[in-house]
């Protein structure tokens, strides 16, 4: 019989969810009779929009947490101790659910993005895991156990877990990911997307005339006081996609049920968004520039800001301003900033998915 695969999507956002599939459909071009697992607590339309569910069945289940966030910009530390100290608690009894799992589904190979319950239980069974990740959560816990020492057990427990992969595919905008024993690094898994302006003008009633920005969140606490000053910037259509979705003149939501995001970004002007590994990919590959805002209390920050500062043409925000809807000096200096002083390669799922065969 051809191979099995489980593929594990952390929940933690999107930006996991869209890179994962990227390479899911490179999977399905090279080894159209392969089977991906896909397992995540994504939101299955989504992740069928982005991979074909026939091809690849898709299981709703997670073995981390992430950050648990208060929106877009802002964490809850405390919450996210709580529910991952909860989860290792588990530790023993969810390595062997999925190692049931892998053996009822005959599956030959297991790649996480990027919890450690499936990369241990790939080792309990004997069979090769592949890590894929810019980071991995146990440099991004690490940073609150002078905080708290009740993280000290969490980082512990996904360090040892990482060390069992046979394989790291480290993305750029990285961080050194010392736990994991081989690395190799790839490029970009993000491609170009398609633009379809005058598909979401009939669709949101958006003015093509006009400039249009994306506001690239899950979440956003904004105010009513605040959406009165975004309708008054009269020259520029906003665009969200949902859940995220207020209802002004110059506000207009799509689903990812419509279209890629890559699409989404090819049909936009500029980016508003908060720092992380999705957007800084898609707008690098769409040539789009980015004003970007603070991310608190995520370790990460600085790396991307480091790479936002290299790759795009960007502009950065102070959070109180993109929480206040001061957004009008911004929207006019991001046209007249410099382009980026280097490029970056792209053509990682490709790559991805022909070391993953390797593995087999």
């Amino acid at each position: 019989m051809p191979p099995s695969i489980a593929y594990y999507i952390t929940s933690h956002g999107y930006g996991h969810g869209v890179r994962s599939c990227s390479i899911i459909r490179a999977i399905n071009r090279l080894y159209p009779d392969w089977t991906v697992h896909i397992v995540s607590q994504l939101p299955a339309a989504f992740i069928a929009n982005q991979a074909d569910s026939t091809r690849n069945p898709i299981r709703a289940e997670s073995y981390d947490v992430g950050m648990v966030q208060l929106d877009s910009i802002r964490v809850d530390i405390d919450a996210t101790l709580g529910k991952i100290s909860h989860i290792g608690h588990r530790r023993n009894e969810l390595v062997q659910i999925e190692s049931e799992f892998l053996t009822a589904n005959r599956i030959a190979a297991v790649v996480a993005d990027i919890p450690g319950i499936p990369i241990e239980a790939a080792a309990r069974k004997g069979i090769p895991s592949i890590a894929v990740g810019n980071f991995g959560w146990d440099w991004i816990y690490s940073e609150f156990v002078p905080r708290d020492a009740a993280w000290e057990p969490v980082v512990k427990m996904f360090q040892e877990q990482y060390r069992q992969t046979s394989l790291l595919l480290r993305l750029p905008f990285c961080e050194e990911m010392e736990a994991f024993p081989r690395i190799e690094d790839i490029p970009l898994v993000a491609s170009p997307g398609i633009a379809r302006r005058s598909e979401i003008a009939a669709a949101t009633g958006c003015d093509e005339r006009k400039r249009w920005i994306l506001l690239s969140f899950t979440t956003l606490d904004w105010s009513e006081e605040t959406l009165d000053r975004v309708e008054r910037i009269q020259d520029c259509e906003f665009i969200t996609v949902l859940p995220l979705e207020w209802h002004r003149r110059n506000i207009h939501a799509i689903s990812r049920e419509q279209m890629t995001f890559s699409d989404a970004i090819a049909s936009v002007d500029a980016v508003i968004s908060k720092p992380g590994f999705g957007i800084l990919s898609d707008c690098i590959v769409n040539r789009k520039p980015l004003i970007y805002a603070d991310r608190s209390h995520f370790r990460e920050y600085p790396i991307l800001e480091a790479s936002i500062r290299k790759y795009m043409k960007h502009l950065h925000i102070p959070a109180e301003k993109l929480y206040e809807g001061n957004l009008r000096e911004s929207l006019e200096s991001i046209w007249s900033r410099p382009e980026p002083p280097s490029d970056l390669s792209a053509g990682g799922d490709c790559i991805a998915a022909e070391r993953i065969a390797g593995l087999l």
